[in-house]
């Protein structure tokens, strides 16, 4: 595996970075761990906004919208598919959880990830993400960025 990393301050993110994270891949977020727990990174659809941050969502009463709201930092790596030149992006950053927007957002990314809408498990979450008060946005915004 190749060990060349760097570490930009500004533009955050190359052309290549872009090219990946615009494509449907998972990313890992890790977030601050609670007492006695090691940090434990979670596969989540995500977009890279127009200003690069990174958005995603999740239930809005979620334990991981707790922790992000009492310490708004967090990781996250997207790595190209297995059988592609190696590539990845690691993202250190501070963290918003905005008001609204999230069921647009979670729509969006199902349409992203999902290749069919019509299942009868996937009209269920449509009409759970449709309710704006169900959900949150989380909203990444890099201050690092390294890759390979």
């Amino acid at each position: 595996m190749a060990d060349d990393t760097r570490t930009l301050t500004a533009p955050l993110f190359t052309d290549t970075d872009r090219a990946l994270l615009d494509r449907p891949l998972h990313g890992l977020l890790t977030i601050p761990p609670g007492p006695k727990r090691l940090p434990a990174p979670r596969p989540v659809w995500f977009e890279r906004t127009p200003e690069d941050d990174i958005a995603l969502f999740s239930m809005a009463d979620a334990l991981k919208v707790r922790r992000l709201a009492a310490e708004p930092r967090a990781s996250f790596v997207v790595v190209a598919p297995g059988g592609e030149p190696e590539g990845w992006v690691s993202i250190e950053a501070d963290v918003t959880l905005p008001e609204g927007g999230a069921s647009d957002l979670a729509r969006r990314l199902a349409e992203r990830y999902w290749d069919d809408l019509t299942t009868p498990e996937h009209r269920e979450l449509l009409e759970l993400y449709a309710v704006e008060e169900n959900l949150r946005r989380i909203v990444l915004h890099p201050r690092r960025v390294t890759r390979v």
